[in-house]
């Protein structure tokens, strides 16, 4: 029986940046930072929910040399999608975080379900923020 999701891989470029920015900017803890062999499997959690880790992957190995240029490609071009992040008050977390200078790509817009805002982390993932409306069930 699957209990829940437990782990999610973010790619990125440099995992300590990537690492620190999940941390300094966003409240994530640092989980693992362990070498087995060649790979490097580095990991944050928010306190909220230590149950899901979130992965800090380099494009390499597994992947094939040609999705790991592509995935690089996507990143440097900061075309790749990330994950939502549920916040509390939307505008607020934005004033926040670009005060904090996270890059934003989209400012809080009303949307039938609440408020959100889109923003980038240090490698060009997109996330989203989304204040829950009351009256959305999901």
């Amino acid at each position: 029986m699957i209990l829940n999701v437990s782990l999610m891989t973010v790619y990125c470029l440099d995992q300590d940046a990537t690492r620190d920015f999940y941390v300094q900017h966003l409240g994530f803890e640092p989980r693992v930072d362990a070498t087995m062999g060649e790979l490097r499997w580095v990991t944050v959690a928010h306190p909220n929910q230590p149950e899901l880790e979130l992965t800090l992957m380099v494009p390499g190995p597994p992947l094939s040399p040609e999705s790991a240029a592509f995935i690089r490609g996507q990143l440097e071009a900061g075309q790749m999608g990330g994950f939502g992040l549920r916040v509390d008050d939307c505008r607020k977390t934005y004033a926040e975080l670009s005060a904090k200078g996270v890059e934003f790509l989209q400012e809080p817009a009303e949307r039938p379900y609440g408020v959100e805002a889109v923003m980038r982390d240090n490698t060009g993932n997109w996330l989203v923020l989304v204040e829950r409306n009351n009256t959305q069930d999901f």
